[in-house]
């Protein structure tokens, strides 16, 4: 049984949040000064001179029209890395308490761990890259508070099976956090209706993917009302500045764009796989439900350099537990790709000639 108030840590049951000058009243004012800024405005075309709404009102208006869920439910952070060191705050007590993660996952769950000082507790995923339930149940203590998932899941591309995810939100008593970062290139549903249903549930997403907002750093929690109060008690006063927020807002807009740019990515995913398949020196693609692809190659450290030299920068991931002998390669343009097929052809030639 989920109890949030036995999970919060003692200090953030306690804790008074800081109060901003704009947490002090609503509406709009045509005169402030409550908050020692400066009056004539910015040195830019734009004036910058005002603090930013706090909660991101207008921003998590238009997050909830598109993803079906109402502002109370949405928790705005400074990058999803932001989102996942809150929980670490909210509910671990450093020193004492754990987390479990299943690798090979996003590295920021361990540094975020790490930074905290709480103990992690690693349950590899099964060589099809899937959730090791009996593991999961075994690592899992009194001291257990976050268990993360990631689906679509990094590096690997793949998603986590429903079921076995089901099964852990069903019967882990802490919070269970779903990262779904690249969840708009997958065919599988969001985690975010299910919300009502579980109480212990954290959703993560990101403007950084898909929406093309990496620059921003606009990671988005959706969680109970409960949950996102305590969230909202712990972040900086003002997380999220006001470019950010507006040029967000004027991206959120364009729904279509990216709609268009996902379609393409999609299929050039499954194109760039046909083709890496037909070289010798790729063993195999794995499947994938992200914007990249993970590539077992013959030589990982040897084309990972020969790609840089030629100004393609990939992900060399072979050296991660599961990923030996693997590239993570991100889907780019069509001229992108080709470039990177050209690169690795000229690679293939080269080692066929022994040179």
């Amino acid at each position: 049984m989920f109890d949030l108030n036995k999970l919060l840590r003692d200090n953030i049951k306690k804790l008074v949040p800081y109060s901003s000058a704009r947490d002090e009243f609503q509406g709009e004012a045509s005169v402030y000064l409550d908050a020692n800024e400066n009056s004539f405005g910015s040195p830019l075309s734009q004036a910058y001179n005002r603090y930013p709404d706090p909660l991101q009102i207008k921003l998590k208006e238009k997050v909830a029209g598109i993803k079906g869920i109402t502002p109370p439910h949405i928790f705005l952070g400074n990058g999803s890395d932001e989102c996942i060191d809150i929980l670490y705050r909210a509910f671990c007590h450093p020193g004492r308490d754990n987390v479990v993660i299943c690798p090979p996952t996003y590295g920021m769950y361990e540094v975020s761990a790490h930074i905290n000082d709480v103990e992690v507790r690693n349950v590899p995923l099964t060589l099809d890259y899937q959730l090791d339930l009996p593991g999961i149940e075994a690592a899992v203590d009194g001291h257990t508070r976050l268990i993360f998932l990631c689906s679509p899941n990094n590096p690997t591309g793949n998603a986590l099976r429903r079921e076995d995810v089901e099964l852990v939100l069903n019967n882990f008593p802490g919070v269970v956090v779903i990262d779904e970062a690249y969840i708009n290139f997958s065919k599988y549903r969001s985690f975010i209706q299910e919300l009502p249903e579980y109480p212990n549930l954290v959703v993560l997403q990101t403007l950084s993917k898909a929406w093309g907002l990496a620059a921003l750093r606009i990671g988005m929690a959706f969680a109970s009302p409960e949950l996102v109060a305590v969230f909202n008690r712990i972040k900086p006063p003002y997380n999220i500045n006001q470019a950010s927020q507006e040029l967000a807002l004027a991206a959120l807009g364009q729904v279509e764009q990216v709609n268009r740019w996902i379609r393409e990515t999609v299929h050039a995913r499954q194109q760039l796989k046909t083709q890496l398949e037909k070289l010798s020196i790729v063993e195999k693609v794995y499947p994938s439900e992200a914007n990249f692809l993970l590539v077992k190659t013959t030589d990982p450290a040897g084309i990972y350099g020969f790609l840089v030299r030629d100004g393609i920068i990939v992900r060399d991931r072979s050296r991660v537990e599961l990923c030996e002998g693997c590239l993570r390669i991100t889907i780019g343009t069509p001229a992108e790709n080709e470039k990177l097929l050209a690169a690795l052809n000229d690679y293939q030639r080269l080692k066929m000639k022994g040179e």
